[in-house]
């Protein structure tokens, strides 16, 4: 399928789709999202009530879909939804004795809520989705996208990952040792050498069609899978070049979710490795942070990087691969607009 619109909300200045120079240094443990001015693009009277999830996902969605009202599909992937709402609305149980509370916490945090807002903003009765499969939330979503297109011959398809900074999340990750203890921010990360990585949040949707002349990226394949055992990474890659008949000199670009957690980024220099002839090696997550659908991010930039090339007839492939906790593995194969 093809990627015709492109939109961010992420850590980064990223809403304009001008690129990501210069780039935001964050300094912590916590990247948090850069929300842009939502005046026209949610009414006030919504937005007030709306949590920090569903406000990024509405508004990194409506610009795309205010353009195409003949979209057939909402599909979004979405680990946590907004749990920070969910956890506020757990807590309003307790405080008023299980007593008369509004339900608007509890509605607005659901996973789906984001995905329903938009079908309901833009009066959209087509398939509506979601998917909460952690680590391969989006990839499943995108997923879903490509099985609709092709057995119901739908044409036009909005695709997205939305994932949020919690409190409560957070501090069951950090106990869980996932998150970094000592002092960093974006330009040491990638070489801090310790245990831990640092958190993040963005919402990006995608619209993806069928057929199209004019495009930012064609995304050629996918390929999910988990808890690989030795030497599964290497050969999976390998059999995905093979499936979709390149080489690895075919590929020009390289997008690797390194996240400096020393634990598990031996993966990632396997994949850098095998893709020593690519001309650029791009990192992600140092960008963004990492959650569980921080790969939607690197689909953007790629995206964005891809539609700036300038035109070839040589091939242009760009390689995405990530991994989420050392679990839940990732190979995106996307090829330039001005490939042959």
């Amino acid at each position: 399928m093809f990627i015709t619109e492109i939109q961010a909300i992420s850590p980064q200045n990223t809403y304009t789709n001008k690129g990501i120079n210069p780039i935001v240094v964050h300094n912590g443990n916590r990247y948090y999202a850069i929300e842009p001015n939502y005046s026209g693009i949610i009414s006030p009277n919504q937005l007030r009530r709306m949590g920090k999830s569903l406000r990024m996902g509405i508004g990194a969605a409506m610009p795309i879909v205010t353009k195409h009202s003949d979209i057939q599909g909402i599909i979004l992937g979405s680990a946590d939804g907004g749990l920070e709402d969910c956890i506020k609305f757990l807590n309003q149980i307790v405080l008023y004795n299980e007593g008369t509370l509004s339900p608007t916490g509890f509605v607005q945090s659901t996973p789906n809520a984001a995905a329903g807002n938009i079908a309901s903003m833009t009066k959209n009765s087509s398939h509506n989705c979601t998917h909460v499969h952690g680590g391969h939330a989006f990839e499943n979503a995108l997923l879903d996208a490509f099985l609709l297109a092709e057995t119901q011959q739908v044409e036009k398809i909005l695709v997205g990952n939305i994932d949020e900074i919690s409190d409560f999340n957070y501090s069951i990750e950090m106990q869980g040792n996932w998150f970094k203890t000592e002092e960093t921010n974006n330009t040491t990360l990638l070489e801090s050498n310790t245990p831990g990585t640092v958190c993040g949040e963005s919402a990006c949707m995608f619209l993806l069609q069928s057929h199209a002349l004019h495009y930012y990226a064609q995304i050629c394949d996918i390929d999910v899978f988990s808890f690989p055992e030795s030497n599964e990474v290497e050969q999976r890659f390998h059999a995905f070049l093979q499936k979709n008949a390149i080489t690895t000199q075919s590929i020009s670009r390289v997008y690797l979710g390194y996240n400096g957690d020393s634990r598990y980024d031996f993966q990632y220099k396997k994949i850098e490795t095998l893709c020593s002839y690519a001309s650029n090696i791009h990192t992600f997550k140092n960008l963004v942070g990492e959650h569980p659908t921080s790969i939607a991010f690197a689909v953007y930039l790629a995206s964005l990087e891809l539609h700036n090339l300038p035109s070839t007839n040589i091939p242009c492939y760009t390689l995405i691969y990530n991994q989420y906790k050392n679990n839940q593995h990732t190979f995106i194969l996307l090829r330039g607009k001005n490939s042959a």
